[in-house]
């Protein structure tokens, strides 16, 4: 069973950059897909990056585009959300999710993590 399993959230200033990391705590999702979604305060989780097992492919919601970055170190069992630029509207919990289908929607993902929260302040 993959079990998803986030860090590296935290509070930080406008401006600022911070990595998230996600590894399973359960079997290795080297063949997964993996995204990262976020959700605030009383809005709807949505799609913030996802890539694919082999890295060859990543794909980026239009609101993180050239801020974000999404890689994974397979040999170690570890994806990675590098945040860049970071705005007050990134504020969220972030969550980081494994499944075998290449989508950004939610329901594409089986195993979801329980969420690291980053705060952006101005």
């Amino acid at each position: 069973q993959v079990q998803p399993v986030e860090s590296g959230g935290g509070l930080v200033q406008v401006g600022d950059s911070l990595r998230l990391s996600c590894t399973s705590s359960g079997r290795i999702f080297s063949s997964n897909v993996v995204g990262w979604f976020r959700q605030a305060p009383e809005k709807e989780r949505e799609f913030v990056a996802t890539i694919t097992g082999n890295q060859l492919f990543t794909t980026y919601a239009d609101s993180v585009r050239g801020r974000f970055t999404i890689s994974r170190d397979n040999v170690n069992n570890m994806v990675y959300l590098q945040m860049d630029s970071l705005k007050p509207e990134d504020t969220a919990v972030y969550y980081c999710a494994a499944g075998l289908t290449y989508s950004i929607s939610p329901s594409a993902y089986d195993h979801w993590g329980q969420g690291t929260q980053v705060t952006v302040s101005s």
